[in-house]
């Protein structure tokens, strides 16, 4: 097993990468715990549920199952209410313990639920797809969807810990697959230029999930975002640029309807387009252009984005947590490895637009 640790100001935590973890929750449960809720949606409910309840069953606490709808589109507040109808009505206390058993979206919204349901109660993140294995479940960031945006209602809160089961990988689809090595090779890109290499050597290895590549990956991936979070845990600064391609991508995911694209393939297509701005208003190296599309394409992610409409675009891009003062602010790079923060100009970003989407 794997372990890397997390030190942020809203909590330490470790996350404990390994084959078979799921069948070892037990073991992360406070001994003062009163009753367990699993929240998961009924695909992973169907291939893990009863191993994680088997498992959780061990500590001798009531354990409690509450399955939501399946899918980015059910991200929103009827599905979290859900949740809270079953903790409420089932009368779990503020010494409870939620269980995120899925991906990001079950465990965006279970994180969610934990840090307003009776003001804060422990939960502990299971993330069952490489995506949220390697970013939404590590660093506190919980939410649901708005129509008029994603990720718009939400809360810094910490897990008590994250148990990544490397095992579950298997089961995936190789597009849930090529949406999380999206996340993965971001890391790169942003913060270590020789994992970026590594990646593009690996990629093939990766998207066929050969274990031992797939373990550093997520390895890596964990302790550079790690390292980030524990220096700005509620995004004041530094963290904003593991955002990289999302102000891109979100205008994606909310332009065409929450689901219709992956999160991953959302983001893998936005880091095209942020390259290309990048080089456009930054300095980025051209040459360096062209990798990022072409190690985006081997993993499997959309390198051409669809055309919106320059105007939607924009206005669409303008409900994103990094605008300030109605100034867009992106996440731009003079060199793979080396990210910062800033505005551009319109008409360099419809330049963009009108050469990366069709």
């Amino acid at each position: 097993m794997i372990v890397v640790d997390v030190d942020t100001p809203g909590g330490n935590y470790p996350i404990h990468i390994g084959s078979r973890r799921i069948d070892a929750l037990d073991q992360c449960i406070p001994t003062d715990a009163t009753a367990i809720a699993v929240v998961t949606n009924p695909t992973v409910a169907a291939l893990y549920g009863e191993r994680a309840e088997a498992a959780l069953a061990r500590t001798g606490k009531r354990v409690l199952r509450i399955e939501l709808p399946d899918g980015e589109a059910y991200k929103d507040w009827e599905s979290l209410n859900l949740i809270f109808d079953a903790l409420l009505s089932n009368r779990l206390d503020r010494r409870c313990v939620l269980v995120a058993l899925g991906g990001g979206v079950i465990g965006d919204m279970t994180g969610f639920a934990a840090a307003v349901y009776m003001r804060g109660v422990r939960f502990l993140q299971v993330p069952t797809t490489l995506l949220a294995q390697v970013d939404s479940s590590v660093g506190g960031k919980t939410a649901v969807n708005h129509p008029l945006g994603k990720n718009m209602i939400g809360a810094f809160y910490q897990p008590i810990a994250v148990e990544i089961d490397t095992e579950v990988l298997n089961t995936l689809p190789a597009r849930e697959v090529s949406a999380g090595l999206a996340e993965v090779i971001k890391y790169g890109l942003i913060l270590d230029p020789d994992f970026w290499t590594w990646c593009e050597d690996n990629a093939q290895k990766l998207r066929a999930l050969d274990p031992q590549a797939v373990a550093y990956a997520i390895r890596r991936s964990c302790e550079l975002k790690a390292q980030v979070v524990g220096k700005d845990e509620r995004e004041s600064g530094l963290r904003a640029i593991l955002n990289l391609g999302h102000t891109f991508g979100h205008a994606i995911e909310s332009g065409l309807g929450y689901g219709a694209w992956l999160h991953g393939e959302a983001v893998g297509c936005g880091m095209v387009q942020a390259a290309e701005l990048s080089a456009d208003v930054a300095g980025f190296d051209r040459a360096d252009v062209q990798r990022v599309r072409a190690l985006v394409a081997d993993i499997g992610c959309p390198v051409v984005a669809p055309d919106l409409g320059a105007d939607r675009w924009l206005d669409l891009m303008q409900v994103d947590k990094k605008t300030e003062g109605g100034s867009i602010r992106y996440v731009l790079m003079s060199r793979i490895g080396e990210a910062f923060m800033r505005a551009a100009p319109d008409d360099a970003v419809r330049a963009v637009l009108a050469r990366t989407t069709q």
